[in-house]
């Protein structure tokens, strides 16, 4: 399969690092060393993050928070990593561009479809800041919808782990690993790829998920290039 424009996946938490909250600037400068190896090759790329490492809505819910605030919390969040992230890849002189779900200029330009695709045309990274822009959507469903609406080939999920196992590996030693795997059966086996309204986005609009460990270095090239790595979840 090849693969011309990516919406690319990044968790929060893996910005951590080794550090129990926050961005670890040793990962954050080896994702961006590998997004703009990616990038030299002429693969356009959309970039969506996650605030986990920051602040996730849903567990400030459980803390007491309004969902509605907790969620804008989490949104903020993700233009943080992004704004780190769009730092770290011009160090490096890759040209790239922040967008956010919400109007809050000079922070990022408000994100529409054209522009990101113009952008990505023009040889920038297009960072996807904000979510939604809405509560109670989690950045997997922002990167499934983003995915869509700047016509992605596929959508690569940069996680710890290197692919959709039968269980949870790091609790579960005897979980085996899938090389490829329907939407439906992701859903039948209760896995935990994506949450449901991601999961369906892509069935319906036939937006295939790679699912591959990015804090191993150079694995995002790799991946890219059609090595046998992670697992493809589609149609």
């Amino acid at each position: 399969m090849e693969f011309n424009r990516i919406l690319l996946k990044l968790s929060g938490e893996s910005l951590m690092g080794d550090r129990p909250y926050g961005i670890d600037e040793t990962r954050l400068d080896e994702y961006a060393a590998q997004i703009r190896e990616v990038a030299q090759k002429g693969v356009e790329i959309g970039i969506v993050i996650g605030g986990g490492n920051i602040f996730r809505g849903l567990s400030g819910a459980s803390r007491g928070f309004d969902r509605v605030k907790g969620d804008q919390m989490g949104m903020l969040a993700t233009v943080i990593n992004s704004l780190a992230l769009s730092s770290a890849l011009t160090a490096t002189g890759q040209k790239n561009r922040v967008f956010t779900a919400v109007r809050m200029e000079p922070v990022g330009e408000l994100y529409s479809k054209w522009r990101a695709i113009e952008a990505m045309e023009n040889g920038e990274i297009a960072l996807i800041a904000g979510g939604t822009g809405n509560p109670f959507f989690t950045t997997d469903t922002a990167s499934a919808l983003r995915g869509i609406e700047i016509e992605a080939d596929a959508m690569f999920k940069g996680t710890r782990v290197d692919g959709v196992y039968t269980a949870d590996p790091e609790k579960d030693p005897t979980a085996t690993k899938f090389k490829t795997i329907t939407f439906d059966e992701v859903y039948s086996r209760g896995l935990k790829v994506m949450d449901l309204t991601a999961t369906t986005l892509c069935k319906e609009n036939n937006l295939p998920v790679v699912v591959f460990d990015m804090d191993t270095y150079g694995n995002l090239l790799k991946v890219i290039a059609g090595e046998d790595i992670g697992t493809l979840v589609h149609c």
